[in-house]
């Protein structure tokens, strides 16, 4: 019975006192102290407090830390002779090498190590004695998405907003976008492959500005806004992500853009279809995926032919810890390719470089901002209108 005392205390201190400096994911670093006058978790613990303290007591703080930061993913810590060995680990491969990213830079600690099945007496020790309630799963997981989000796909919900050059909808124009991923319960251990599986909700606004309209007073011209919603279901295990979607999506012409052309023929663009998308994160810096859709239904005055594919690659390089700000940076390139049987499966493409910022470990939500290219359709009732603009875009998400 040595640890339920260490845990209760050092919880406490750890979300209380603690700065806690999370990792990038599939890192593998050498113990930080100060080098360079960088901020490292090890400046934040007298070093003397930690070489005098068991192996109980190392034990107890991991554990603390885990559990303030990756409560959800009921991981446990045995240590011996500071040897860090982790038990339950999460099979989806970025949230494993983030945790034991996390736990590498602690003070004394010699090694860290993954282990599929414990010593009976090892394991028996550590759940009887962890204050835990074992869980098969967790109600609104909050630390990350299973399927991470294409960043490319123009009806990817997050929050955006960027200043387009060359667009079909205004030669100048402003396009923002409101939008998330909502998860509402995720299984753990689930089928032969022991994955993730997650249930939530999707839902997103995107609009479209003409600056300078030049109309009456209006210094802008709303153009255009879709709204989506729809549940998703989505799959993690190791290095790859599955995510099925059923999805709504409808389009709305703006008032004063209806006021400043009264003889414009306006029709309703809305429709129902699913998505099935599978992502490999092939290396910690390349990521790839590919989705087919089905148009089941649209609306008869936009008739729509059915199936669409979309695929592409995002790039991270350059990576870069701020220790003193706690935040993680990267060069970020993707590329995103769509093709519609609606538009004679002609390319649509949206290439993208910039920078993004994130929490240390990396799995949680990212400020991006760089330069973004388009070469394709437009959206909404303009959907089968080819368009191609260069904008400056920030953006807030997964």
């Amino acid at each position: 019975m040595r640890r339920i005392g260490f845990v209760l205390l050092l919880t406490v201190a750890v979300s209380a006192s603690l700065p806690i400096l999370d990792l990038k994911e599939g890192e593998v670093i050498s113990l930080v102290n100060g080098r360079n006058g960088s901020f490292s978790r090890t400046d934040s613990v007298p070093q003397e407090h930690l070489d005098e303290q068991s192996d109980a007591y190392l034990e107890g703080y991991i554990q603390a830390m885990i559990d303030a930061t990756y409560y959800e993913m009921h991981v446990l810590v045995y240590v011996n002779d500071r040897k860090v060995i982790l038990y339950n680990l999460p099979d989806n491969i970025m949230l494993k090498n983030s945790i034991i990213s996390f736990v590498q830079e602690v003070p004394e600690v010699e090694s860290v190590e993954s282990a599929e099945v414990l010593p009976a007496d090892i394991k028996l020790e550590i759940e009887e004695t962890t204050v835990r309630t074992q869980l098969h799963g967790v109600w609104f997981p909050q630390n990350t998405v299973l399927f991470q989000p294409i960043l490319g796909d123009p009806w990817e919900p997050m929050y955006s907003v960027s200043y387009r050059w060359g667009d079909f909808l205004g030669a100048k124009a402003i396009a923002v976008s409101y939008g998330d991923d909502f998860p509402i319960f995720r299984w753990f251990d689930v089928w032969k492959w022991h994955g993730d599986l997650q249930f939530g909700i999707t839902a997103g606004v995107w609009s479209v500005f003409k600056m300078n309209a030049q109309t009456g007073d209006a210094f802008s011209e709303l153009v255009n806004t879709d709204y989506l919603i729809g549940p998703t279901l989505s799959y993690a295990v190791d290095k790859w992500a599955f995510r099925f979607r059923l999805y709504h999506i409808s389009s709305h012409l703006g008032d004063e853009f209806m006021f400043n052309h009264p003889n414009f023929d306006r029709v309703n663009p809305s429709m129902e279809a699913i998505d099935f998308f599978t992502s490999c994160q092939l290396t910690d810096a390349i990521r790839f995926y590919f989705g087919p859709g089905w148009v089941f239904h649209s609306d008869d005055s936009f008739k729509i032919d059915p199936f669409y594919v979309e695929y592409g690659s995002e790039m991270r390089f350059f990576k870069h810890k701020y220790f003193y700000h706690q935040l993680y940076g990267n060069m970020l390139f993707f590329v995103n390719f769509r093709n519609w049987q609606e538009n004679d499966w002609e390319f649509d493409s949206t290439v993208f470089f910039g920078y993004e910022f994130s929490k240390m470990q990396g799995v949680g939500r990212k400020i991006r901002i760089g330069a973004l290219y388009h070469n394709g359709y437009s959206e909404g009732q303009f959907f089968n209108k080819r368009t191609g603009y260069v904008a400056l875009k920030l953006s807030w998400g997964f």
